[in-house]
């Protein structure tokens, strides 16, 4: 009889021990435990450790709380300024009631996801491209809210959102090149202008320090001649000297320039042409001998005088071809 009731007590006690060991539950550091009993919420929630639940009447669920990293798929759109690109984003969220996540949403990672993608296609449509591309900030603090709203009443807090990268057409982004590119040669050319501006004004005052100094102008001369002989590459030449310039420019200014003088030619060197025709006026008599055109200029003057053919007496006998009148 003993035996028996041995027998028993330790088999309720094996039972007892499964009971309870059926019961045991771990919640880690990161996670917090939702009780449901008989499918109603329990108002506490376990934190982490050991806790205990009723077997085969409590159901605990375990949520992570810590930081999740959710990467938004890329999104296509047309924004403002009606240009079609594509945005990629990641979402960092967390949960901070353990028991709305559970009990509010079927699945709030998914719905996360969702609300992001809605919300980043929302942003394209309200911004322009120039935004998208430099004003990203902004942006992330807007797509921020706007999924941080909906997502409080789900028990999760929105800690961070972040556009990654801006697709672009082939078209737009040769576009863009073909833009910097003339912004910066805009730029080049204001700079070289500006540089021009200032050595011309160095140049003057160089020029008026060596107006003073005429040997300056031969020194600086040897200094170029020093620094294209510097590199042996180049070939120099100087078929005379400098002094030989000195001198030609102190001629020109010591005594007044010669002016040449026209040679003319004389009558009695015209009339001995035999091939040259003489002109005869409508009375006869011959017509006067014209000027003959203008020597080469010369750089010795000639002595020439002005002398006219002299002309002829008229004679009683009429011309050659003329009819003679009779009384």
């Amino acid at each position: 009889m003993v035996e028996e009731l041995v027998a028993a007590g330790v088999s309720v006690a094996s039972v007892g021990l499964v009971y309870v060991m059926t019961g045991a539950r771990v919640v880690k550091q990161y996670e917090r435990g939702v009780v449901l009993r008989l499918g109603r919420l329990r108002p506490e929630v376990r934190g982490p450790g050991f806790t205990m639940i009723v077997p085969f009447v409590d159901r605990l669920r375990k949520v992570n709380i810590q930081i999740v990293t959710l990467p938004i798929p890329a999104q296509e759109g047309i924004t403002r300024d009606n240009v079609t690109v594509r945005v990629d984003a990641v979402v960092y969220f967390k949960v901070v009631e353990a028991a709305d996540a559970i009990i509010q949403v079927e699945d709030y990672r998914f719905a996360v996801s969702q609300m992001a993608q809605t919300s980043l296609r929302s942003i394209i449509g309200k911004s322009d491209l120039d935004d998208l591309l430099s004003n990203r900030e902004k942006l992330n603090q807007g797509l921020e809210l706007m999924i941080d709203s909906p997502a409080i009443g789900w028990g999760v807090q929105i800690d961070r959102v972040e556009i990654k990268d801006v697709s672009l057409p082939e078209t737009m982004k040769r576009s863009m090149a073909r833009q910097a590119e003339a912004d910066r040669e805009r730029r080049a050319r204001v700079i070289n202008a500006d540089a021009e501006l200032q050595a011309s004004k160095k140049l003057a005052q160089a020029a008026e320090v060596m107006s003073e100094q005429p040997a300056a102008l031969q020194l600086r001369l040897l200094q170029t001649v020093v620094a294209v002989a510097a590199e042996k590459n180049s070939t120099l030449v100087l078929p005379f000297p400098v002094e030989l310039l000195r001198f030609l420019e102190r001629a020109q200014q010591g005594g007044p320039p010669q002016q040449p003088v026209r040679a003319q030619e004389s009558a009695s060197q015209r009339s001995a042409r035999p091939d040259e025709p003489r002109q005869v006026g409508e009375s006869g008599e011959p017509a006067a001998p014209q000027q003959a055109p203008a020597a080469p200029w010369s750089a010795v003057p000639e002595q020439s005088a002005d002398v006219r053919e002299p002309v002829a007496p008229p004679s009683n006998e009429p011309p050659a071809g003329s009819k003679t009148r009779q009384d």
